[in-house]
Parts: C-alpha cells; structure tokens; sequence
C-alpha cells in the first residue's frame, strides 16, 4: 500500500526540515506487512511505525494508552485542550512527548516532524481543504490512520460514523495493536475497558423509566450535538439513559433549539473544553427563555465531562461510570 517517493523527490520535498526518510524495505521487520480494515478499506504497513504525529487528545491518549509514546515525533492539540493534560492519567507521557503546535494539523508540520505515520480523523486533522489527507499523505509516503469514530458513512457529503462508539475504540485498539505490534497490549485494554462499562451497566435502575439525556456541546443560535455515532450518545446508553438525539446519523452535528424542547431531556450533559467554561454554558441554557420549561432546566440537573471523555478515547469507559452513577440518582416518572 506504501507509495513512496524517489529519495531524489524526499530530499527536494524536505529540503531544510530535518527530516530523517528511510529508504524501502530498510528493516523488513518480522511480521510484515500487516493489514487492517480502515473506515471500510483495507490498508497494509509494510513496517511497524517509528515516527508518528497525532492530532487531538483523545487520538494522543489512543496511543499513550497502547504505551507507545515512544514512537511518537510529536502531537498537535489545540489550546483549549490545556486542562485535559492537567487531568490525564497520562500527563507524564504528554510531557515526555513533543508539542508540535496549538492550532491545526498541516502537511509542513508532518514533514517537518520527519513523520512516516500520522493517526488523526475526518474533521480531527484530516481536512480536504487543508490538503491534509490519507491519501495526499500517501503521496508522500507517509502512512496514515483514520479515527473509526469519524469515518464517513455516506448518509450526507460530511457525516460521520460507522458502527457503534465503544465498538469503534475496541476497532481501533485492535487496529493499532496490529500496525505497531503491540496487540496483545491492546487486547488487554479492551478486556479492562470492557469490565468497566459492565460494572458501570450494572449501577443502571430498572425500577423506573430511562431519564432521557441532551448532550450540549456549544452554539447559541443552534445547538451543536452529539449523534448516534458519537462516542457520548453510547456513553449515555450504557449508563440508563436515552440520548434525546439517538437518532441522528452522525457523530457531532447542529440541530434546532425547537428540537430540544419538543423532547424535553431530564438532564443536560455539558462537553466541558475551550470558552465559554462550563459554568458559562450551563447559565446560558439556564437564561434561555425557550428552555425555561424544559425538564433538566427546571430541576437543575447537569452533569459536566470533559471533551476527551466524549470523543473517542480511552476515557470513554471511566465516564459510562461516571454518568451512571449520577444517572442513578435522577427520579423521572
């Protein structure tokens, strides 16, 4: 699958950058090539990678989780994800790990890295428009992983999501384990993660019905969501609740105020990054006159996570926990 550039081409691309290219088939390391299936595509890496740049906390904490921080030439994370690192079980990794900037992911920071691997998503770095892509990355020889979370389904030009969340992040954990050789480390996590969502599932009330849930990312004119796809709607669902926006065919997607309050959620998840703080997203819903009677609002009931614990990432499970226990406390009728 590898197309590689002649090292004439490599040398005139990065020129200046620093960049260390090995020559093909340098290593023929035992075990491969190896391939995996990749939002619906099979993809083959002739070699485990060495240099990896990835973009977004809960894509950096996929790979620290993996223990492979020490393959990485560095990870971009936007500024607002400064209290994320402060909060990971992973924060020694983050410091041992090169920030390569606060902003967006771009092919110069990715030649500049000397990268042969880059693991970001559609939307979460890979962007047609940026010329960041699997397939231009391709081009020059770099390898790639796309997030399963934001796959594109096909349902509208850019939406998003293939299978289910948890089943997404066990995917890519399976994938990686196979493209780094490190699966049985992988096998491992899934294993630890999937009894902590059982033990989570088990604190869920059947004695009464499922409070129903609206997750709130940000937006004042419309509401900006989470939809079936997304990591926080199964998030919600393992936990006893029923996600208001189940229904919709993506991942996170704009939807009406109209909306909310026709199906009146018994409590307000708060994605909890970047300004306005959480604080400041929970008073604007609470001074919002077309929410005054929507349930949550009237009995006050919020639960705030962070944003890396509703994407995909290896936070996923803590937080089906987290909101089941508060999600046990809530008396609907």
């Amino acid at each position: 699958m590898r197309r590689r550039l002649t090292a004439l081409a490599l040398c005139v691309l990065l020129a200046g950058c620093g960049a260390q290219v090995r020559e093909p088939g340098a290593d023929g390391a035992p075990g491969y090539p190896v391939t995996i299936r990749n939002c619906g595509q099979a993809v083959t890496y002739d070699r485990p990678p060495e240099r990896v740049v990835a973009y977004d906390s809960g894509i950096v904490e996929m790979m620290f989780a993996l223990g492979l921080g020490d393959r990485m030439a560095g990870y971009v994370l936007p500024g607002s994800k400064e209290a994320e690192i402060a909060s990971s079980p992973w924060r020694a990794d983050y410091q041992q790990v090169r920030r390569l900037g606060a902003d967006s992911i771009s092919k110069e920071v990715v030649l500049e890295a000397g990268a042969d691997f880059v693991f970001a998503g559609w939307s979460y770095g890979f962007r047609e428009d940026t010329g960041l892509t699997p397939q231009q990355l391709g081009e020059l020889g770099i390898d790639s992983y796309v997030l399963t979370e934001s796959c594109r389904n096909g349902s509208t030009e850019s939406a998003r999501g293939i299978m289910p969340p948890l089943e997404a992040l066990y995917t890519d954990l399976r994938n990686l384990g196979q493209i780094f050789g490190v699966s049985d480390r992988a096998e491992r996590l899934i294993a630890e993660y999937q009894t902590t969502v059982r033990e989570a599932e088990a604190l869920v009330r059947t004695d009464r019905p499922k409070p129903t849930v609206f997750l709130y990312d940000s937006g004042t004119d419309k509401p900006f969501t989470a939809g079936r796809f997304a990591a926080a709607n199964e998030i919600i669902t393992r936990a006893g609740g029923d996600s208001i926006m189940h229904d919709l065919q993506d991942t996170w997607t704009t939807v009406s105020w109209e909306t909310v309050v026709e199906r009146d959620p018994d409590v307000i998840v708060i994605n909890d990054y970047d300004e306005p703080s959480a604080a400041g997203k929970r008073a604007f819903l609470e001074a919002h006159p077309a929410l005054a009677q929507v349930s949550a609002i009237r009995h006050g009931r919020f639960v705030v996570l962070p944003y890396v614990s509703l994407v995909e990432s290896p936070r996923n499970p803590a937080a089906v926990r987290t909101m089941a226990e508060y999600l046990r406390t809530v008396h609907v009728t």
